[in-house]
């Protein structure tokens, strides 16, 4: 019989309620053999998350103040748990082991690492499952990035030995034993390589969303969900602004051709977005998957006469965005012209040096930089065997009066890039959504 991992988010554990309904969800199909919780989330609007009182908490302490109110807040949180649960465990001691670890110098990591261990403990205490400390079987190295393969191998032996596990999420461990934490949403990537260490027949993310829309639902109101879609298709919407799934947990399922299911705690009869390797058709629903978008864009236009026979010209340009330490987004051109795409915010406290860098390696004829640009990407599998796509796609954005900066197809035909003014950019998300959805 194959293996399910399942992670919950944060939503999904906030209170003794979401914990039955996670049990719930277990029961349903005996296969959901490990679990990865995340801390506890908020229980409504204006709560706090777990792990940014956890976050204030260090802080605070390293500020040379008190941190009591916030650890005795923290702990009221998984003492309700715990008691509405009727679970019966020692927190005073984990707690009293936690601001000890803090006094004697533990690092933020840590600090936040322990909301996830905390509801680990909780949650393995009240479904009767075994208990997997990822410092001992989740491992960096030196660098800090993950040592994917030495824990794949480890954490595959363990959980091999047992017939159920809760293994937290956000955490491993450093060479020297040290706690280190992935980036925020890090509970996801912790599925993910589970997943993989189990050979899981699949991996399931549940949350508090019944899986991707083809749409932000705040300038698309009524968009509908993505019922499957391939990793290709994820990887160019999570890049552009859809953050339902941690973009790096991807990588460890994909590459181990785990098929990866967004489904909805509250709402576990939805069948969810099915993310796989591979679409069970080329054929979907609509012409398009998905429609995803950010503002805060800036580009660098440079034009020179004859650039196309000028050895080395592209280079010298990026040289200069290298050296001021930039990454380019997207990099558009033409005979005469190339375009680099980068994000305001990084580009912003370097312009003058980039400008004067360029001029100085590159000498073009013009150089010109335009901020206040949306980049919105079209996304879709369905694109490749619809002529005309793109002809519907502009005629759409022309209807609804946008004036298009910027274009970019990928090669493989799966997406459309287009760059907007930063006051179109809604509009021109909803005149797409309605060509091709509506």
């Amino acid at each position: 019989m194959g293996r399910i991992v399942a992670k919950f988010g944060g939503s999904s554990l906030s209170n003794a309620g979401q914990f039955q309904k996670v049990r719930n969800i277990l029961k349903m199909d005996s296969r959901r053999a490990y679990v990865v919780p995340s801390a506890p989330g908020k229980r409504f609007a204006d709560d706090d998350k777990v792990t940014d009182l956890l976050y204030a908490a260090h802080g605070m302490h390293c500020s040379g103040g008190s941190c009591a109110d916030l650890f005795g807040r923290i702990q009221e949180r998984y003492a309700a748990i715990a008691q509405d649960l009727g679970i019966t465990i020692d927190l005073d001691a984990e707690f009293d082991r936690i601001r000890q670890d803090l006094i004697d110098g533990q690092s933020c990591d840590y600090c936040a690492s322990r909301g996830e261990y905390l509801n680990g403990l909780l949650l393995s205490r009240y479904l009767g499952f075994t208990f997997i400390d990822p410092k001992d079987t989740i491992f960096f190295s030196e660098n800090g990035m993950l040592d994917s393969e030495r824990t794949n191998a480890v954490l595959g032996e363990a959980l091999r030995k047992v017939e159920n596990a809760v293994i937290p999420g956000f955490y491993g461990s450093m060479p020297d034993g040290s706690i280190r934490t992935f980036s925020r949403g890090g509970s996801d990537i912790t599925g993910a390589i589970v997943a993989r260490a189990a050979d899981a027949e699949r991996y399931e993310n549940w949350t508090d969303v019944s899986g991707f829309l083809m749409a932000d639902p705040r300038i698309v109101p009524d968009a509908q969900v993505i019922h499957s879609l391939t990793y290709q298709e994820l990887r160019e919407l999570a890049y552009m602004g859809a953050t339902v799934l941690h973009t790096e947990s991807v990588f460890p399922v994909q590459r181990a051709g785990i098929p990866t299911n967004i489904r909805n705690t509250n709402a576990p009869e939805d069948i969810g977005t099915m993310i796989t390797h591979m679409p069970d058709s080329d054929r979907s629903e609509h012409v398009i998957t998905g429609i995803a978008g950010r503002v805060g864009f800036s580009v660098i236009s440079v034009e020179k006469a004859m650039m196309n026979v000028e050895r080395g010209f592209g280079r010298k340009v990026l040289q200069a965005i290298e050296e001021a330490g930039l990454n380019f987004e997207h990099l558009p051109t033409g005979i005469d012209s190339l375009c680099v795409v980068l994000e305001t915010a990084h580009l912003e406290p370097v312009k003058d040096q980039v400008k004067t860098r360029i001029l100085e390696l590159a000498n073009p004829d013009s150089l010109q930089i335009q901020d206040d640009l949306g980049l919105i990407t079209t996304v879709g599998r369905g694109m490749v065997h619809n002529p005309g796509t793109a002809a519907r796609l502009f005629s759409a954005l022309s209807k609804a009066k946008v004036n298009v900066r910027m274009i970019d197809q990928g090669s493989g035909e799966l997406s459309i890039l287009v760059g907007v003014d930063s006051k179109d950019f809604k509009t021109a998300i909803q005149a797409i959504y309605q060509e091709f959805v509506d």
